[in-house]
């Protein structure tokens, strides 16, 4: 690596683009051999590092989700008579979370409800959304020991903060 490509490399971290570092090389073997030009190689270089930051804050807007399950609709087994097909491929057009409305699924044990419910928060994500999932039962518990530790203002900005809360309930032993 020259002097030149390593204050090169330097720069783009300094500028916070490191994503540029990572295809230059490619990118500039490219522009050498005649299949981009100057503003076609600046070009491509700044939609690398706009993908990668995009996949980067996907990536952690999913983690901090906290999904059971990374499950989406288009793996979905929409043939079960159970379910409304129709309407659950209604909301998979997220009209609800533009707004800001909210859904309530229920039905039977087992119809696929948790998976509608994580996969529609899944696409939300996809999307540029907040979400998180997390039990019902989880977040009563955090709430009742926040009120012992003096943390309900900040537990609850934490639940209030997602763009999608997906909260799910076990089924209730007999």
């Amino acid at each position: 690596m020259s002097v030149l490509n390593t204050a090169l490399r330097e720069s783009l971290r300094a500028l916070r683009l490191s994503g540029m570092p990572e295809t230059l090389d490619a990118r500039r073997a490219q522009a050498h051999g005649g299949e981009l030009g100057h503003p076609n190689f600046l070009q491509v270089l700044r939609q690398d590092e706009i993908t990668r930051r995009e996949t980067v804050a996907f990536q952690r807007r999913l983690q901090r989700a906290k999904f059971e399950q990374q499950v989406t609709l288009e793996e979905f087994d929409f043939t079960s008579p159970k379910l409304p097909a129709a309407q659950i491929r209604d909301l998979a057009a997220l009209r609800w979370l533009h707004t800001r409305e909210s859904v309530i699924l229920f039905g039977p044990v087992g119809v696929g409800k948790t998976h509608v419910a994580q996969a529609l928060g899944h696409l939300a994500v996809r999307q540029g959304a907040h979400a998180r999932f997390a039990k019902t039962s989880r977040i009563l518990t955090e709430l009742a020991d926040s009120h012992a530790d003096r943390t309900w203002d900040k537990r609850m900005r934490e639940l209030i903060r997602p763009d999608v809360l997906i909260s799910t309930t076990s089924p209730c032993a007999s």
